[in-house]
């Protein structure tokens, strides 16, 4: 990976093993970053990782459900311990629920969507709100 823009920088990445949040883990890779991919799945998160290593770029694996808020909570001071600042956060993992009427859709679904695609990144900023403040970036 060549040194660019992002070179030296530390971003963290939601949804980073499939779809956009993996095209912008690759990207910031690219660029120089040294992202941190936090996904559900394991074995997506080393598929995407397994590439950026091919190509010289440096990353952490972060399995997590953002479900679980517990371990957001100890996110932030993990990372404090380990990198001391977080320069970029890209907030993009969601769950999107089937379409349908709102009134058909049912109360778990709906507490399910909400706990990751608000409640998690409310405790994502707030972890790493401290890590945010100590980046120049």
């Amino acid at each position: 990976m060549t040194a660019g823009r992002l070179k030296d920088r530390i971003a963290l990445i939601t949804g980073a093993s499939r779809g956009i949040g993996r095209a912008v883990a690759l990207a910031f890779a690219r660029e120089g970053a040294h992202v941190l991919l936090l996904a559900r799945t394991r074995k997506l998160l080393e598929e995407v990782d397994d590439r950026i290593r091919t190509a010289q770029g440096a990353a952490t694996l972060i399995p997590l459900d953002l479900a679980d808020g517990k371990a957001i909570d100890a996110l932030g001071p993990t990372l404090y311990e380990r990198f001391g600042r977080l320069d970029v956060l890209v907030g993009n993992a969601a769950i999107l629920g089937r379409l349908s009427p709102l009134t058909h859709i049912p109360f778990e679904l709906w507490e399910g969507s909400f706990a990751v695609n608000v409640t998690a990144n409310w405790r994502l900023i707030r972890t790493l709100d401290p890590l945010l403040r100590r980046s120049d970036a």
